[in-house]
């Protein structure tokens, strides 16, 4: 069923399966679908017949008709299909089972050292990844039936289209290792790989998130995912949101990617000696550089760090934000800063959509 439906990614049922997707357990009749798609009836009658045959939509009853016969409502099911979502940090892996509609309905999270080479890590994800997938969908007859693939976010730089890593900072090893390829080969299903804050970018906009937006993650590193009018932006070589890495203070403390003073660092040590409030500090003054750059509608914060103590966080950057917003004149209306819903997996069941949303033609959000 993997295959089949990557073969119904045309932009017509794409658009179909969204508004299945959207309208919920309740359904939608074929002759809204029409009316909001702007498709002809017997277009759409084509496609949710298929959509049916494959297992994707369902008959969710019948609604009153202003004329004539009752109108049929279709659902869409979710659990005709799965896409496993991994999230590789510097010292856990994590790992979702998510079905179409983005529920999750499996997970695992292992201690794993990110630097203890290819092998071991690339073993570790395919044993997780398999085991999780034989659990929940009925061992492996089940899972190559349901599966549409694997999605790895982890930290970066890396290129998303090939699938490459680049010189991941502390872990200069990972530099042109064939990420994608490699876990291709051993799972024998599709892999894309992303950033870890891209996915988690992805996710947020996928699940309601409007406009344009920045995710600020702050973990083992910091980065920066970035949505620009409802889309993911990556940049030309996956290279946007290196966040983490932006210089603040010229004679700083060296930083593993060999600059000094980047706020990634200034931030890290400062949680290091237990001083979260010039932790925030420093991460509201990186957010108002970004803030003033791209004119975005909001910041959410996300990541273990932030977790751990988030109304510092929050408050600590949106006090930052007030301070600049006031020298330079700036309307009342500031931009809002919150706390991105999604908790200590956002990041993984954001790798999971980078499978599931270009079903419903959201690939960039």
């Amino acid at each position: 069923m993997g295959a089949n439906l990557l073969g119904v990614r045309s932009h017509n049922t794409a658009l179909v399966l969204d508004l299945l997707r959207g309208a919920g357990p309740d359904g939608i009749s074929r002759l809204e679908l029409a009316e909001r798609t702007g498709l002809t009836p017997q277009a759409v009658s084509k496609i949710t017949a298929r959509l049916r045959e494959e297992g994707f939509a369902a008959e969710a009853g019948r609604r009153a008709s202003t004329g004539g016969k009752p109108r049929t409502v279709l659902r869409l099911v979710p659990e005709a299909g799965h896409a496993v979502g991994v999230h590789l940090d510097r010292d856990e892996l994590r790992v979702v089972l998510a079905d179409l509609d983005g529920g999750v309905v499996g997970e695992r999270c292992v201690p794993l050292d990110l630097g203890a080479g290819a092998g071991a890590v690339v073993g570790a994800v395919v044993r997780e990844t398999e085991g999780l997938a034989g659990e929940a969908l009925g061992g492996s007859g089940g899972r190559a039936a349901a599966l549409l693939g694997v999605g790895v976010a982890l930290p970066g730089p890396l290129d998303h289209v090939h699938g490459v890593l680049h010189r991941v900072t502390g872990f200069p090893e990972w530099d042109g290792f064939p990420l994608r390829d490699a876990l291709a080969r051993r799972l024998g299903t599709p892999v894309v790989v992303d950033k870890d804050t891209n996915a988690a970018a992805l996710s947020l906009a996928v699940g309601g998130e409007r406009g344009s937006f920045a995710y600020l993650h702050l973990g083992t590193g910091l980065g920066a995912g970035l949505v620009i009018g409802g889309s993911v932006h990556r940049g030309a070589r996956t290279g946007a949101g290196e966040f983490g890495h932006q210089v603040v203070q010229l004679d700083g403390p060296p930083c593993p990617c060999g600059n000094r003073g980047c706020v990634e660092v200034l931030c890290l040590a400062a949680i290091a000696r237990g001083d979260v409030a010039e932790a925030a500090r420093v991460l509201g003054v990186a957010a108002a550089n970004l803030v003033g750059l791209l004119d975005i509608d909001l910041l959410l914060l996300g990541g273990r760090t932030i977790a751990a103590a988030p109304d510092a966080f929050v408050d600590g950057v949106a006090g930052v934000l007030a301070v600049h917003a006031e020298r330079e004149g700036a309307p009342v209306e500031r931009v809002p800063v919150r706390l991105a819903p999604g908790g200590a997996r956002g990041v993984a069941e954001g790798a999971a959509q980078l499978l599931l949303a270009p079903v419903f033609g959201r690939a960039g959000g």
